[in-house]
C-alpha cells in the first residue's frame, strides 16, 4: 500500500478547512496557496471531495468550500478510501478482486488480512479533529 499524492493532499485539504472553518467557505486559490498545491490539481481532488460530499462548494463572490460535517466526524481512512484506488496491502485483498484459486492453501492470506485489518483500523481511529491538534500523540512525521 502506497498513499497517493492525490490522498495526502485530500488530507491536508480536509485539515486545511477543519482548521478554518471559522471562516465559512473558503477560496480554492487561499487553500492552495495555504497548503503549497498547484490550483489545477487541487481543483480534481475538490471535486472528488465535493461527490463525496465531504465538502460543500459556493460559487461567486463569497464562494468557496468548507467541511459539511464536524472534523470529529471524518476519519482519515475514510478521506483516504475515498481518494485512493486500494488501501489492500496485496492484490487479492482490493475490493473486487477475483477469488485467488491458491486461496484455501495460502499459508500467507491470514497474514495479509490481518495487516489490512491493523491499517484500516489505525486510519479509521484518527479524525480531522485529532490532526488539527498540534502534536497528537503518536505524529511524529510530516505528510
Amino acid at each position: 500500500m502506497l498513499i497517493s499524492t492525490k490522498g495526502r493532499y485530500a488530507l491536508r485539504v480536509m485539515i486545511d478547512l477543519a482548521e478554518h472553518q471559522a471562516d465559512g467557505f473558503i477560496p480554492l486559490k487561499v487553500i492552495a496557496e495555504r497548503q503549497e498545491i498547484s490550483e489545477k490539481y487541487l481543483e480534481s481532488i475538490i471535486k472528488l471531495l465535493v461527490k463525496a460530499k465531504l465538502l460543500n462548494g459556493l460559487r461567486g463572490k463569497g464562494g468557496g468550500y468548507q467541511l459539511t460535517k464536524a472534523p470529529e466526524q471524518y476519519t482519515v481512512g475514510s478521506i483516504l478510501r475515498m481518494t485512493e484506488d486500494s488501501m489492500a496491502p496485496v492484490a487479492c485483498l482490493e475490493p473486487g478482486a477475483d477469488v485467488c484459486p491458491r486461496a484455501a492453501e495460502c499459508r500467507t492470506l491470514s497474514l495479509w488480512k490481518g495487516l489490512d485489518k491493523v491499517i484500516n483500523d489505525y486510519l479509521n481511529n484518527f479524525t480531522l479533529a485529532d490532526l488539527t491538534r498540534s502534536n497528537p500523540d503518536g505524529f511524529d512525521y510530516v505528510i
